[in-house]
């Protein structure tokens, strides 16, 4: 399933606090700006989407409009066009659950996925209730190496510094429909000077369970990741927008090298513009695709009869809810 986005770098800087897609989708990364407005609100002031806080507050201990004033949260339902992780492009309407936030030296992004949640798909698309994956999971923790030693690691525009991981887990029912993958490495925040923000992380691969691909249990190739954003706009309304990406490059990998419809690197960029209150927000996403998932634009399987269409254009339309 793959989140379109991360959490836009901004996020972090208004949480630190830190964002980085996801990025996406990161992007990914992450993805939601939390307005400033939200913080300071009270209970005689209304929300930017016209709610009103139900709870008391003072004007010494204002109540964040949020679960917690670290770990952020939201629901979204997506609707996603022409995607290509795998060998046929998939249509699909499906849940998410995105949670995101630093905390000490902790930076924290994840989301988890319901496939088909609303039994909405093409031919080629299954999910939670028509058997196939229930749960298609993404969690990327990183660790700041400038805050676990307590000293200025930084060098030159590279601000921090970060032990990071990425697993991304598909609970397919049975191995040949799942995937359970490691990436380990370090990462990194950039300062640009501008309010672009700017992350790059660098990971070794270790596959287990790919869809009972030849590369299983196996140090399998690198992944490099770029992740920005950049707030456009804010509104008299209180929305703003933003503009969050993320490009991955996977390389060095050996699963194309005896199977002619696989290859031996892919390169998947997110392109995403969030419109966002306090707790409604909306999203638009361009993502291209080259050779998606490791497939072979082109290609002819031998167990189906099509080409495999991994390159190219796929799109997400979300609404979602902040808490």
């Amino acid at each position: 399933m793959s989140n379109p986005l991360r959490m836009p770098l901004t996020c972090r800087a208004s949480l630190r606090t830190s964002c980085g897609v996801p990025h996406a989708l990161i992007a990914a990364a992450l993805l939601l700006p939390l307005s400033a407005q939200a913080d300071e609100q009270t209970a005689t002031d209304p929300a930017a989407s016209g709610e009103t806080a139900s709870y008391e507050t003072t004007e010494d201990a204002p109540r964040s409009a949020y679960l917690s004033d670290w770990y952020n949260q939201n629901v979204t339902v997506i609707g996603s066009k022409d995607i290509r992780f795998g060998p046929q492009k998939i249509d699909d309407v499906y849940l998410e659950y995105e949670f995101f936030g630093r905390k000490g030296p902790l930076d924290l992004y994840g989301y988890i996925d319901m496939p088909k949640f609303f039994g909405i798909g093409n031919a080629a698309d299954s999910g939670i209730f028509d058997n196939g994956s229930p749960i298609f999971a993404e969690i990327k923790p990183r660790l700041s190496l400038n805050e676990l030693s307590g000293r200025d690691l930084s060098l030159g525009p590279i601000s921090e510094w970060y032990l990071a991981a990425n697993w991304i887990y598909d609970w397919g029912h049975n191995s040949d429909n799942r995937q359970n993958t490691l990436y380990t490495g370090l990462g990194s925040d950039i300062d640009t000077g501008t309010p672009l923000d700017v992350s790059f992380n660098f990971y070794g691969k270790y596959q287990w369970e790919n869809y009972g691909a030849d590369n299983e249990n196996s140090w399998d190739g690198y992944r490099a990741q770029l992740e920005y954003s950049y707030p456009l706009a804010s509104f008299d309304n209180g929305a703003s927008l933003f503009y969050a990406g993320f490009t991955n490059y996977d390389f060095g990998s050996d699963l194309g090298d005896d199977d002619p419809t696989r290859t031996n690197e892919s390169v998947v960029a997110t392109n995403a513009f969030v419109y966002s209150f306090t707790h409604l927000r909306f999203m638009a996403v361009a993502r291209y695709f080259h050779n998606g998932g490791q497939w072979n634009d082109g290609s002819e399987p031998a167990f189906g009869d099509f080409r495999v269409r991994s390159t190219g254009w796929g799109y997400y339309f979300g609404v979602g809810w902040q808490f």
